[in-house]
């Protein structure tokens, strides 16, 4: 007890700050009353008077400013809550992912659940949506009310994921484009105009594909026969694969790569002598994880499948007036059953390709 009372006496006759403060006005000791900032909403003051009440005095009960105990219709205005609704039960998937919090899965969530229970009647609906709760739902809210800019750094990601670097121009003005993503075993291309419509879709088998040593002829006999059959179109997009060069593991996947990729850049770049500065170099890459980032499939450096997403894209072009893509319809019945879960047929090749060439239109558009 000696020991705790001279500890107080030490710390009053320093002057220094702590829970007790030594009052100036006289002689004797006076404790003056001390005050806890609150960590939750920073604004709320817990009065300390002791030791003895420091305990009792905190609570682990939230604020009662606490946004999260009131419905989310009560945070909002009438015309508020009518321009969120209105996104959130008429928007494009294309149109949600461009909102805070809503690219990738969530997205599709939402379209899944309006189509399935009709369109979100409050915003306190809105959180029945998986991976949607209370702090998450608000944030997306928010970000609709004040949508922010980003024109700056999609500028900058373009820049990035094309190679080699075009004339901005040139690409605004391209009418299609083909989109061309190679696997171990096929090479799959999928043909888009400007307006969003597949022209044409479908992948070839290359049997020479890593058998044995890697045959310059052979592998060109397989390269050559898919250039054959890919149509003519403004631009040539191939898949830029992010296999590192540190794992040596994977290096025979990463030199076939390289390699059909070096053979179809000279296949398909038309050979002009001499070379002319006005015209655009026809074929170009795309980095595979710029596609993956922009429909959220990116888990760290690894890529996941956009199966799903495709599925998604093919049921909207039958249901929606303005799809995020058009399918003719004999591709939709050529490749329905092409991407579904436990699926052998292979299509991982053909769902990359589309990808690629939808996420190069929205991004150019978004730049």
């Amino acid at each position: 007890m000696w020991v705790i009372e001279r500890f107080l006496s030490s710390v009053i006759q320093r002057g220094q700050s702590g829970l007790l403060r030594r009052s100036l006005r006289g002689s004797l000791p006076e404790l003056e009353l001390r005050y806890l900032q609150c960590t939750c909403c920073w604004r709320s003051r817990i009065p300390v008077a002791g030791f003895e009440t420091l305990n009792a005095s905190l609570s682990s009960e939230p604020c009662k400013d606490d946004d999260s105990s009131r419905p989310l219709d009560a945070c909002y205005t009438s015309e508020q809550r009518a321009a969120i609704l209105q996104l959130l039960n008429n928007g494009s998937p294309a149109e949600l992912a461009s909102i805070k919090l809503l690219r990738g899965r969530k997205s599709i969530n939402i379209v899944e659940h309006r189509s399935k229970n009709g369109p979100f009647k409050s915003l306190e609906s809105v959180v029945d949506v998986p991976l949607l709760k209370h702090k998450s739902a608000m944030v997306v809210f928010d970000s609709i009310l004040n949508p922010v800019k980003k024109e700056r750094k999609v500028r900058i990601q373009l820049a990035r994921f094309i190679k080699p670097e075009v004339d901005r121009s040139w690409l605004e003005e391209a009418s299609s484009l083909v989109s061309i993503v190679c696997g171990t075993n096929k090479i799959a291309w999928a043909h888009v105009d400007r307006q969003m419509m597949v022209l044409d879709w479908q992948q070839q088998e290359c049997p020479n594909f890593l058998k044995g040593t890697y045959m310059a002829s052979a592998y060109l006999n397989d390269v050559s026969a898919v250039a054959s059959l890919l149509p003519p179109a403004s631009f040539y997009l191939i898949e830029k694969s992010s296999i590192s060069v540190q794992n040596t593991a994977l290096f025979p996947v990463m030199a076939h790569m390289r390699t059909v990729e070096a053979m179809l850049f000279a296949l398909l770049e038309p050979r002009i002598t001499p070379p002319e500065p006005n015209i655009p170099p026809r074929v170009l890459n795309m980095m595979r994880t710029a596609v993956g980032r922009h429909f959220g499939l990116m888990v760290g450096e690894s890529r996941t499948s956009g199966a799903q997403i495709v599925r998604q894209m093919m049921t909207e072009s039958v249901t929606e007036k303005l799809p995020r893509v058009n399918f003719p319809q004999e591709l939709l019945v050529r490749y329905r059953n092409y991407f579904q879960m436990g699926s052998r047929r292979g299509g991982d090749e053909l769902c990359d390709a589309l990808l690629q060439a939808v996420a190069f239109y929205e991004l150019l558009c978004e730049s």
